[in-house]
C-alpha cells in the first residue's frame, strides 16, 4: 500500500504527491495554490473552504474514493452548526489527504479574488492588498527568556507567517500587553506593507481571533473635484463611491492660479493645504456613513493627484512648480501616516500611499492612468487623454510611452461657463440641435427622457433644469457647429444669419438660447460667445498636447483614442471629434475608460505588486514639456478652429458634413463680450 497520494487542485491544475495525513491547506501552500487562510490553519477563520471531488476523473486519469480525505471532525462540525457550511465543503486546514483526490478551490476561498472593472478593456485586479490581518499565537513570557512582548509577537509573525521586518508605533506598544493577556496570548494583527522593500507596520491588534472588516480608500484628488472609492480589502468590492468639489477652487480655478496665490500671499500654501486635508477627512466620513461602516475601520488610503495638488496635500510650497525647470520636491512614491496629513476620520494608525509623479507637470494621476490603461503593453499606437482641469496625455505602444500635461482649464468640467455647473441631477448632459429648424432637445442628469418627449416636465419637476455640465457644453458647441449656428472660427451667427430666433444679441456678440424657464422663475440657459471661447481654449490645449506627442513620436495619426477622466464615460466620441478635441480616428476606435486615474488608485490599493510595477514604469515614460516647447503654440493656434484650421479629419468627414458658414469674420469675436462685462 502506497504511503503517499496524488493531490490535484482545480481550477489552477497544480498537482503533487503528499504523505498520507497531510492537511489539504499544507499541500496547497507547498504547491503555491491560491487557498486563503487568516488563522494559519487553526480552524477558526473558515477562509480555507474546499470542495473535494469523488468518482471518475478521466481528464486526470484518476478515480477518487469516498475515503480520499479524513473523516469530518468536531472542528468542522462545530463550524457548520454555528456559522453554516455549504454541503460538500470541507475546511482545508482540518481535512487530511488519505488517498488520491481532486480538490476544487471555490472563488471565495481564493486569496487573489478577481475584481472586474467596467471599462472598454475589462481587466482583472488581483487581490493582494498592502493591508491585511493575520492570527498568531505568541509565546508566553518566561523569566528565563527575558524578551519583550513585542519581540515575541515579531517572532510569532516570523515563525507562523514568514513575515519579517515588523515595526510598531507607541500607540500599539501601549496597547500590546493588555491585548495579549486578554486574548490568552492569541491575537489578530493588522499589518501594512507599502511596497516590496518597506517594513511591515502594525496598524492594529485585537485579542484572540478577530474577523472584523478592513477597508481602504482610493482617492483621485483632482484640481476641481475629489473622487473616492471605499473598498473592502478582503474582496476588493467597492462599497461606496463619492466626490466633492475641491475647496481650493476658491483660491484659483486652475493650477497656475493656485501657484500664483501661494506666491502672492504669504501663508497661502498653508491655507490651501488645510482646505484640501479637511475636504479629504470629511469625504472619508461621508463615504463611510453612506456605506454604513465605521470610518475607524479604514486602515489605508491611496491617493493620486497632479504635482501641484501633490505638493499642497503634503504641505510643500508649490512655488518651484510655477517656473522652469518645474522641479518637484520629491517624485517618488510615499508611504505616510494618515495623522501626518491631519486625517482623524480614519483609523488612528492608518497609512497613506501616494503614487509616484512622472515629472513637474505630469503627476501621480497620470501614473495611475498608465497603471490602469497600460499603454506600454499596447500593440498599436494609443492616445490616452485624461480630460480634466489639467489634461494628462499619454501616447505610445509597447516600444515606448510619451506623456505631457496640457492646461485645459476647468471649462470641460462646467466651470467658466455662463450656465455651467458640476454634474448633478438637473444638469443638462446631452444636447441635440435639429440642423433644419435649429431647435434643441436635451437630456438632464437624473432623467432618461429627452426634453421633447412626453412626461419630461413631470419627470424633472423635482430637480428642475439647473444648468449645463461638462459633457453637455461639449455636445452643445459641437451640435451648434453641425447645425450651422457656429462657424469654423467659433463665432455664433445672428438670428438673420442662422435663421433662428434662438440666436440672441449678447452685448456685441450673440448667444444661443438652449432653455428658457424665466417665465416660471427658472433659469435662462444659454451658450454664449464667451462659453464658445472657453471651450475653444480648452480643446485647443488638449489637441495641441496630443499633436506635440505625435510630433515627438514621429507619427501623423494614432490607431485609437481612450478618453479618461471623471466624465470621460459621458463624452460622445462624435462630438469630441467635431469639436476637434482629439485627433481624427474611426469613431469605433474611440473608447472610454471612465475615471482611469481613480481606477489606477484602486488597483494600487488592492494589489501591492501594482505599486512596484508603476514605480518601475514611471521611469520609462518620457516627459514632453508643453510649457517650453515652441511647437505647442503653433499647434494651439491651429486647433482654435472647429474642428481644426489645417489638419484634415477624413474619418469625421465620412459621417458628418460640417456647414460651410462664416459669420462676421472681422468682428472681433468674444472681445466685445469681455468689454461689455467689464462695463
Amino acid at each position: 500500500m502506497a504511503n503517499d497520494a496524488l493531490v490535484i487542485f482545480t481550477p489552477s491544475g497544480k498537482r503533487g504527491r503528499f504523505a498520507l495525513g497531510t492537511p489539504v491547506l499544507t499541500a496547497a501552500r507547498q504547491l503555491g495554490v491560491d487557498l486563503d487562510s487568516v488563522c494559519g490553519g487553526r480552524g477558526i477563520c473558515s477562509k480555507c473552504q474546499i470542495t473535494p471531488g469523488y468518482g471518475e476523473f478521466p481528464k486526470h486519469g484518476l478515480t477518487v474514493a469516498a475515503d480520499a480525505l479524513s473523516d469530518w471532525n468536531p472542528v468542522e462540525e462545530r463550524y457548520k452548526r454555528i456559522r453554516g457550511l455549504i454541503d460538500g465543503r470541507r475546511l482545508g486546514c482540518q481535512a487530511k489527504v488519505m488517498g488520491d483526490v481532486v480538490i476544487d478551490v471555490p472563488p471565495e476561498s481564493q486569496v487573489h479574488k478577481q475584481v472586474i472593472r467596467k471599462s472598454a478593456t475589462e481587466r482583472h485586479i488581483e487581490m493582494d492588498p498592502a493591508t491585511r490581518a493575520v492570527f498568531v499565537e505568541v509565546q508566553e513570557p518566561d523569566m528565563h527568556e527575558p524578551t519583550g512582548d513585542f519581540e515575541r509577537l515579531v517572532q510569532a509573525l516570523k515563525d507562523q507567517w514568514q513575515i519579517e521586518g515588523v515595526e510598531a508605533g507607541l500607540d500599539i506598544l501601549r496597547r500590546l500587553q493588555p491585548v495579549l493577556r486578554k486574548g490568552e496570548w492569541k491575537a489578530t494583527v493588522v499589518l501594512n506593507r507599502g511596497n516590496h522593500d518597506a517594513a511591515h507596520r502594525v496598524l492594529d491588534i485585537f485579542p484572540g481571533f478577530h474577523d472584523g472588516p478592513l477597508y481602504g480608500l482610493a482617492v483621485d484628488l483632482g484640481s476641481t473635484t475629489i473622487a473616492a472609492h471605499l473598498c473592502d480589502l478582503s474582496d476588493g468590492k467597492v462599497l461606496a463611491s463619492s466626490g466633492l468639489m475641491n475647496p481650493q477652487i476658491r483660491f484659483g480655478e486652475d493650477l497656475m492660479s493656485r501657484v500664483s496665490y501661494a506666491m502672492m500671499n504669504p501663508g497661502g500654501d498653508v491655507e490651501m493645504t488645510r482646505a484640501v486635508r479637511e475636504a479629504l477627512d470629511s469625504l472619508a466620513r461621508a463615504i463611510a456613513q453612506e456605506a454604513g461602516v465605521e470610518p475607524g475601520a479604514i486602515y489605508e488610503m491611496v491617493i493620486v493627484c497632479n504635482p501641484v495638488m501633490h505638493h499642497l496635500l503634503l504641505g510643500i510650497d508649490p512655488v518651484e512648480l510655477g517656473q522652469a525647470p518645474f522641479a518637484l520636491a520629491t517624485s517618488g512614491s510615499l508611504s505616510l501616516d494618515a495623522r501626518d496629513l491631519d486625517l482623524p476620520a480614519l483609523n488612528r494608525n492608518a497609512r497613506v500611499y501616494v503614487l509616484p509623479c512622472i515629472a513637474g507637470h505630469v503627476g501621480a494621476d497620470c501614473a495611475a492612468v498608465a497603471l490602469s490603461e497600460e499603454p506600454n503593453k499596447s500593440k498599436d499606437m494609443v492616445l490616452i487623454v485624461d480630460v480634466g482641469t489639467n489634461a494628462e496625455i499619454l501616447l505610445g505602444n509597447e516600444t515606448r510611452v510619451l506623456a505631457c500635461s496640457s492646461p485645459t482649464g476647468p471649462a470641460f468640467e462646467g466651470a467658466q461657463i455662463s450656465s455651467g455647473q458640476r454634474a448633478a441631477p438637473g444638469a443638462i448632459e446631452r444636447v441635440e440641435i435639429d440642423p433644419a429648424t435649429k431647435e434643441p432637445r436635451f437630456k438632464v442628469i437624473g432623467c432618461d427622457l429627452w426634453s421633447t418627449e412626453p412626461g419630461f416636465a413631470e419627470a424633472t419637476a423635482q430637480t428642475g433644469i439647473t444648468g449645463i455640465c461638462g459633457s453637455g457644453i461639449i455636445e452643445a458647441v459641437a451640435e451648434m457647429r453641425m447645425a450651422g449656428l457656429v462657424d469654423p472660427g467659433g463665432l455664433i451667427g445672428s438670428a438673420e444669419q442662422t435663421g433662428t430666433a434662438r440666436a440672441l444679441p449678447y452685448g456685441r456678440t450673440h448667444s444661443y438660447l438652449l432653455h428658457d424657464a424665466s417665465a416660471t422663475g427658472g433659469p435662462k440657459i444659454m451658450v454664449t460667445q464667451g462659453d464658445i471661447r472657453a471651450i475653444q481654449l480648452a480643446k485647443s490645449a488638449l489637441y495641441a498636447g496630443a499633436r506635440l506627442l505625435m510630433d515627438e513620436f514621429g507619427v501623423d495619426k494614432v490607431d485609437r483614442v481612450t478618453l479618461a477622466g471623471a466624465f470621460g464615460a459621458h463624452i460622445s466620441p462624435k462630438h469630441a471629434m467635431v469639436l476637434g478635441m482629439i485627433p481624427d480616428v474611426p469613431l469605433d476606435r474611440v473608447t472610454s475608460a471612465g475615471n482611469a486615474a481613480g481606477t489606477g488608485a484602486r488597483i494600487a490599493l488592492l494589489n501591492r505588486a501594482a505599486r512596484d510595477q508603476i514605480e518601475a514604469t514611471v521611469h520609462d515614460i518620457h516627459k514632453v514639456e508643453t510649457a517650453i516647447e515652441p511647437r505647442f503654440q503653433e499647434h494651439f493656434v491651429n486647433a482654435n478652429a472647429i474642428p481644426h484650421a489645417v489638419d484634415p479629419f477624413p474619418e469625421l468627414a465620412k459621417i458628418v458634413t460640417l456647414p460651410d458658414v462664416s459669420f462676421n469674420a472681422g468682428g472681433g469675436g468674444g472681445g466685445g463680450e469681455r468689454r461689455r462685462r467689464r462695463g
